[in-house]
């Protein structure tokens, strides 16, 4: 017995629902543009091909056998569940529908973003936004292996299989405990409550703190900024954090210096190599308005 499944065209099954929709072949086919030949040829093409007939001649009209109802029956559902199936692909080419998987940054989800993410969401509303916050690097490990469409972070700076569109660029400035008056040299300064030595943000305020001769005595680490504002309220030590999270709020931190420590760039950052998802693009439009 062979199981291979009939190789059938959508065109084909048209026809076949077209004369179930309309007392005579002529008009079936004036419904679907074709000539009546095209239509008595495409219906036995699918006869061949489905390997039974579907209709018989009685004198100059054809007939359908009992089963080609049922056929007829299958073959406008198909045709239906295409259709469906259709115009949903076609909204997802347009970014309306499917799951946009979002990989943000604290300091982006919460500071920076959030009034375009909203205003994106209410211009795509059949879109499921799916929302990741975690530190760089992991953002970026798992927009490599494919778990998120895009990723609002640090910016890669050319290393690693991705592509980045700026966003903004984050001041990051030093700061020290209340009741420091007498800030000094930085050869004074700290010790220091700081960002993970892992982190790609931290990795450049030891460079810059190294640079300027500032002593790098860390006590404390954490990859949340407003567990480091605590500590440095509570004078344990001195931090180097985002303007943006350091000094927001009623009790903010202020600065050791005016000037920031460093700057760090906020990209939008896809993996390189394969589709994207249709929505990334207006997204990443939405969060450069």
């Amino acid at each position: 017995m062979d199981a291979t499944l009939p190789t059938l065209s959508t065109a084909q099954l048209s026809y076949l629902v077209a004369i179930t929709r309309h007392r005579t072949w002529a008009e079936a086919a004036a419904s679907l543009h074709v000539t009546p030949s095209a239509l008595s040829q495409g219906i036995a093409e699918l006869e061949r091909r489905l390997g039974v007939p579907l209709f018989a001649t009685d004198g100059r009209r054809r007939v359908p056998h009992d089963y080609t109802a049922t056929m007829a029956e299958c073959a406008e559902r198909v045709l239906a569940d295409l259709d469906q199936v259709t115009r949903w692909l076609r909204a997802v080419g347009s970014g309306q529908v499917g799951k946009l998987r979002v990989g943000m940054i604290d300091i982006a989800a919460v500071h920076h973003c959030p009034d375009a993410v909203r205003a994106f969401r209410r211009a795509h509303p059949k879109l499921d936004v799916g929302f990741t916050v975690a530190p760089t690097g992991e953002l970026l490990d798992r927009l490599e292996r494919n778990q998120l469409d895009v990723a609002v972070c640090v910016d890669p700076e050319g290393v690693g299989p991705f592509d980045a569109t700026s966003l903004l660029s984050d001041a990051l400035a030093v700061y020290a405990p209340p009741g420091v008056t007498a800030v000094g040299a930085p050869s004074q300064w700290g010790p220091w409550l700081l960002f993970p030595a892992e982190s790609r943000t931290r990795t450049a305020i030891d460079r810059r703190l190294r640079a300027i001769g500032a002593p790098l005595v860390v006590e404390m680490e954490s990859h949340q900024p407003e567990v480091l504002v605590e500590m440095v309220r509570l004078g344990l030590g001195w931090t180097v954090l985002p303007t943006a999270q350091a000094e927001h709020g009623a009790h903010g931190l202020a600065r050791a210096m005016a000037e920031p420590l460093l700057t760090r760039t906020i990209s939008a950052v896809t993996r390189r190599g394969g589709a994207l998802h249709p929505a990334v693009a207006p997204f990443i439009a939405a969060l450069s308005a």
